[in-house]
């Protein structure tokens, strides 16, 4: 059974693990299957392509790879790590940074 993602697309996080720890950028999509993340220029691969009609040269073109969920950690407004809590307000299910207590 997969845990609850609590990082959504348009989050902006930083990588707190890996090869990668320190870099920020922010959520281009979810990969809920695999428990993973794709993150604006953070985990770049190098890519070949064979010459084809779309792109006669070929050649090698950079892209993220995912990463997983676990070694992401949410920004807060004042750009500080945190983690992510879930609360009622007003009968809404909202986010909140349990750091600064603030509303995502």
């Amino acid at each position: 059974m997969a845990t609850k993602i609590k990082i959504k697309k348009g989050d902006t996080v930083r990588v707190i693990a890996g090869s990668q720890k320190g870099s920020e950028g922010q959520v281009l999509s979810i990969l809920k299957e695999k428990n993973k993340a794709l993150v604006e220029g953070v985990n770049l691969v190098k890519k070949h392509n064979k010459p084809n009609a779309q792109n006669p040269q070929g050649g090698i073109t950079e892209k993220e790879a995912p990463i997983d969920i676990s070694n992401l950690s949410l920004l807060t407004s004042d750009g500080k790590t945190t983690r992510i809590g879930f609360r009622m307000e007003e009968g809404n299910k909202v986010r909140y940074a349990k750091k600064t207590d603030e509303v995502i």
